[in-house]
């Protein structure tokens, strides 16, 4: 079976901001029922990437998962992203895949998996994408033999996990 690739080069100061998740495959880490899902990317002071994941789970709870990535290469579309606390982060073998295997030049939508295949998602920065852009997408997936049959599309309500939601100030 051929390898999984990447795009060729990142920018990565134009991948920072807010992004929507359109469609996933399945994650233990992640409700199957959560909607109003968002992915966040900033600069940390130490130069690697702040994660910020937020939703709410089946159950209406707001819920937010912190993590870091960092580029393995020069491109920067191949990342290593890991959630566990900060203290922690030092573990070997905790670090999760992170590859951008599409991009619009505008960077509105992204199809990002991991190498092994097992992880899929569907980005883009409005909580909607047409379903002609979205078939374009999944359709790279299938090129590089990604198995869709699981695939999971979270609700949008219009609802944010704002920090205010969270009781942070």
């Amino acid at each position: 079976m051929s390898e999984v690739a990447s795009i060729p080069s990142l920018n990565l100061n134009r991948y920072l901001g807010r992004w929507y998740e359109i469609v996933r495959l399945p994650l233990k880490y992640e409700d199957d029922a959560a909607t109003d899902i968002t992915a966040n990317y900033s600069l940390n002071s130490n130069g690697k990437i702040r994660v910020d994941n937020r939703c709410f789970d089946n159950k209406n709870r707001p819920k937010q998962a912190i993590g870091e990535a960092e580029p393995v290469d020069a491109t920067n579309a191949k990342l290593k992203v890991n959630f566990l606390p900060a203290a922690l982060r030092w573990t070997p073998f905790t670090d999760g895949d992170y590859w951008v295997l599409k991009i619009d030049p505008e960077y509105r939508v992204a199809l990002v998996g991991t190498p092994d295949r097992k992880f899929l998602w569907v980005l883009a920065r409005e909580s909607a994408i047409s379903g002609s852009t979205l078939e374009d997408y999944l359709a790279e997936a299938r090129r590089q033999r990604f198995d869709l049959k699981k695939l999971i599309r979270p609700r949008h309500t219009g609802r944010e996990v704002s920090d205010a939601v969270l009781g942070k100030r």
